[in-house]
C-alpha cells in the first residue's frame, strides 16, 4: 500500500478512536484510555472481519473502562464485525456481549454458552442485567 494510503488509514482509525489530533504523541505523552485506544485503533486499521481482544481494558480504572465499552460498542455498530472479548469480568461481558461463553478450567472446555437478550445501552444494575451476572458467576 502506498505511503499516502497507510497515513490514511491511520488517521481514520484514529479519528475512529477519538483521538484525532494527537496524530505525533509519543506514547509517554498518552493516558492509561487513550493507550488502549491507539492499541484499538492499531488493530482497527487493517480492517478485520474479526477483532480479537485478550483482556484489553483490564488495566483502566472504573470511569474509563466505561468509556471504552461505549467507545467499542460504537465502533461495532459502525463496522459490523465480529468482536471475540476475552474478560474475566462478568459484568463488562453483560454490559459488551451478544452471548457469553463460560469456560471450564483445565482444560479449557466450554461449560456454557450463555445469549445476552438485554436491549443495549446496557446498565450492569439494571434488573435483567443483575439477573444474567448472577446466572453466570453460578456457571464460575
Amino acid at each position: 500500500m502506498p505511503r499516502a494510503g497507510r497515513r490514511s488509514r491511520a488517521l481514520d482509525a484514529l479519528h475512529l478512536v477519538k483521538l484525532a489530533g494527537f496524530e505525533e504523541a509519543f506514547p509517554h505523552q498518552l493516558s492509561g484510555g487513550m493507550r488502549s485506544r491507539v492499541a484499538l485503533a492499531r488493530s482497527l486499521v487493517t480492517a478485520p472481519d474479526v477483532l480479537l481482544m485478550d483482556e484489553p481494558f483490564s488495566r483502566l480504572d472504573a470511569q474509563t473502562r466505561t468509556q471504552m465499552h461505549d467507545e467499542l460498542l460504537h465502533i461495532h455498530a459502525m463496522k459490523q464485525m465480529t468482536i471475540v472479548f476475552v474478560t474475566h469480568d462478568v459484568e463488562e461481558a453483560v454490559v459488551l456481549a451478544d452471548e457469553v461463553v463460560v469456560l471450564a478450567p483445565r482444560p479449557g472446555r466450554v461449560r456454557e454458552s450463555v445469549p445476552i437478550a438485554c436491549a443495549r445501552p446496557r446498565d450492569p444494575t439494571h434488573p435483567q442485567a443483575i439477573e444474567y451476572i448472577k446466572r453466570l458467576r453460578a456457571l464460575i
